[in-house]
């Protein structure tokens, strides 16, 4: 990032990398410039649909329980009804979320199961020190792939997402880094001279395993170059201090610092995809009222008190959305008349529909921000009554954050969301 898109303070030790100030007008982008970044938000075992969803469709919609927290948001909100990915239901299912292609069916799709985060990490490429972040506080979910159809693993420690972020090298480190990606770059440029004698006499799907394979070298080293330009670049600063006192290590106050992370890393151009998780084995012991594990309160039995703690539980990570979504929502970008939030797409949801049942159908989705003229709680069933694919959402999300395809794996057409 250069000093025409990003003021610069020096002090002693280094220098202080500041978001984009609207003061500094000769260096502000205009309107049109203003980045568009991408935050999903995802869980296992769905959601209990009769709290997670409005018992009303339309733009005066009333919230529901679930939603609660984000009542504030409701203009400015789609939840959508009757998505899915056309799967027969049970585990397993639920790592499509982002893709809508199980990886054992990836080779039928032109974006194999790459996740929808990761086609717009791809797209920014190296505009950003990050292409994408991915953070949570255990591993599990398995939502986001990569265009080689490889897990991309959330970081699971909210110390280890600090350093990763905002934590500089010493001069020694960084000598020992350059050293190692001219190493590994050298290797790769070897390594790539010798594929011409091989495609010769290669069968097709040979030819189409080589092929791939040498786009993922191509993609490797340009990720090694990229590394190279940003390594002299210092990261912004962020006191992390305040989420760590040792009586307040809830889970709250952990995801609180995971979700403020994310958000100061968008607003200093860090990253423009992030994806936040929460995984199927996490403990939420210290939410009010809620004393079963999360997956165990899945298989309720419809029992009140069991329902109400997984109600509980995802009231929860909605609330901590929320919360975040306020953050992004304060912050003013510079040249334009609306908000970070106005210039995020938010999306929340999972791939499975309702874990009691191990149903993977009327998925629970939300999109919020984005600059969308949104439509408040959305019926996507079609005339004859059946489920839309949820990549037709995804193909509305990809037009909005500049990608020009109107087709995403097993999308059959564009969910009507607009750009306001």
């Amino acid at each position: 990032m250069n000093t025409t898109r990003r003021s610069l303070l020096k002090g002693v030790g280094g220098v202080l990398t500041l978001p984009l100030l609207e003061s500094l007008s000769f260096a502000a982008p205009s309107d049109a410039e203003v980045p568009i970044r991408f935050l999903v938000v995802g869980n296992p075992f769905g959601a209990h649909p009769e709290h997670f969803f409005p018992t009303d469709f339309g733009k005066d919609f009333t919230i529901s329980p679930t939603l609660q927290s984000l009542d504030w948001l409701k203009d400015r909100m789609t939840v959508i009804s009757h998505t899915d990915h056309g799967m027969v239901s049970g585990h397993g299912r639920e790592i499509s979320f982002l893709s809508g292609v199980l990886p054992t069916d990836a080779q039928a799709f032109p974006e194999k199961n790459m996740s929808i985060d990761q086609l717009f990490a791809r797209h920014v490429g190296s505009q950003v020190r990050y292409s994408s972040v991915g953070a949570a506080l255990e591993a599990g979910i398995r939502m986001s792939w990569t265009a080689n159809g490889v897990e991309k693993l959330p970081i699971t420690d909210p110390q280890k997402l600090f350093n990763h972020l905002f934590l500089n090298l010493s001069p020694e480190q960084k000598s020992v880094r350059r050293d190692m990606l001219d190493r590994n770059g050298s290797i790769l440029d070897t390594v790539g001279s010798q594929f011409s004698g091989l495609l010769n006499n290669s069968s097709k799907t040979d030819r189409d395993r080589i092929d791939q394979f040498q786009t993922s070298i191509r993609e490797l080293e340009h990720s090694l170059a990229d590394r190279k330009t940003w390594l002299d670049r210092d990261k912004p600063s962020f006191d992390i201090s305040g989420h760590f006192a040792e009586s307040e290590m809830t889970i709250a106050n952990r995801y609180d610092a995971i979700f403020d992370m994310i958000a100061y890393a968008f607003e200093t151009g860090l990253t423009r995809v992030a994806s936040i998780e929460f995984p199927s084995e996490l403990k939420y012991t210290d939410i009010d009222g809620v004393n079963r594990s999360y997956h165990g309160c899945t298989h309720n039995g419809k029992a009140d008190d069991t329902v109400a703690e997984l109600v509980a539980i995802e009231s929860f990570q909605v609330s901590r959305l929320s919360r975040c979504l306020k953050k992004l929502d304060s912050i003013k970008e510079p040249n334009s008349d609306g908000t970070m939030l106005d210039h995020t797409i938010v999306l929340f949801g999972s791939g499975m529909g309702y874990g009691g049942t191990h149903s993977n159908r009327n998925l629970p989705i939300m999109v919020a921000g984005g600059g969308f003229k949104h439509g408040g709680h959305v019926d996507a069933r079609d005339t004859s009554g059946k489920n839309m694919p949820l990549c037709n959402l995804y193909v509305a999300l990809m037009q909005r954050f500049g990608i020009e395809r109107d087709k995403f794996n097993t999308s059959t057409g564009r969910f009507d969301l607009q750009h306001g």
